[in-house]
């Protein structure tokens, strides 16, 4: 079987929708398209047609193209049923723990409330690569607009449990800003460190630091880190539990 090739595309300000095709079928999804014309740009350049549109939720960042891909390339919108009111153009209604073919390889889709009620993260586990929208950043997690800290805490839970060398194709660029308030709260930390130190590299050049590893997030990312003892000592919580000190990173981060 052939592999997936994955393309991001930056999209708005700091987002990214991302291109998968199996070569082998020809078939393309695109992941939370926030504008149409960069995603028909890049299909046209590849030779690629789109077969299906991926939403893992609602809002009008990860959903702006929709209507227009679907009118130009007749590709089926995929998403949460338990959502299907607030994605335009859903043809797909899947409830999560579904699966999805892309060509020959599946692709799960998994209920991630916090963010949003309804979000789903797309795990293709044959291949090892997660679309985590804005459940996870490289570094960072999403704000809870839909759901409370113990929430979306068990939605992280997930990913933690994942096998290393998962590739993390996230939802926004916002590694450099996310790794810097991650060393507010976790300063001794060396890996997070030599990341930091990478990711000013890249920005610099104007590379996409996606994807990321769950191995590297587990190294460095503090909301996957919530019984670590030298965050919770640098927090106050000595004695806290998980989601004691999840909901705490959370208060801070908002206001980094």
């Amino acid at each position: 079987m052939a592999g997936l090739s994955i393309l991001p595309i930056p999209q708005l300000k700091d987002n990214y929708a991302y291109l998968i095709h199996d070569s082998s079928k020809n078939v393309t999804a695109v992941v939370d398209p926030s504008e149409p014309t960069p995603i028909l740009e890049e299909l046209k350049k590849q030779g690629w047609k789109l077969d299906f549109i991926l939403n893992t939720h609602h809002h009008a960042d990860h959903v702006g193209g929709n209507l227009a891909l679907k009118g130009t390339t007749h590709a089926k919108v995929v998403g949460n049923a338990g959502d299907k009111e607030r994605i335009p153009g859903i043809d797909m209604p899947l409830d999560p723990g579904s699966e999805l073919l892309v060509g020959d390889h599946p692709c799960q889709l998994v209920l991630a409330n916090g963010h949003t009620q309804g979000h789903v993260l797309y795990w293709f586990s044959e291949d090892r690569y997660l679309f985590t929208g804005d459940t996870l950043f490289l570094m960072g997690c999403g704000r809870l607009f839909e759901g409370d800290a113990r929430t979306m805490w068990e939605s992280l839970l997930f990913i933690r449990s994942l096998p290393p060398d998962t590739q993390i194709y996230c939802g926004h660029e916002y590694s450099l800003s996310n790794a810097r308030f991650a060393l507010t709260v976790d300063p001794s930390n060396t890996s997070l460190k030599t990341r930091l130190e990478h990711l000013e590299q890249l920005s610099k050049k104007g590379a996409p630091s996606v994807p990321g590893t769950v191995k590297e997030e587990l190294l460095t990312n503090p909301f996957l880190r919530t019984n670590d003892p030298g965050i919770k000592k640098q927090l106050g919580l000595v004695d806290a539990n998980e989601v004691e000190v999840f909901a705490e990173l959370r208060k801070r981060k908002d206001s980094f």
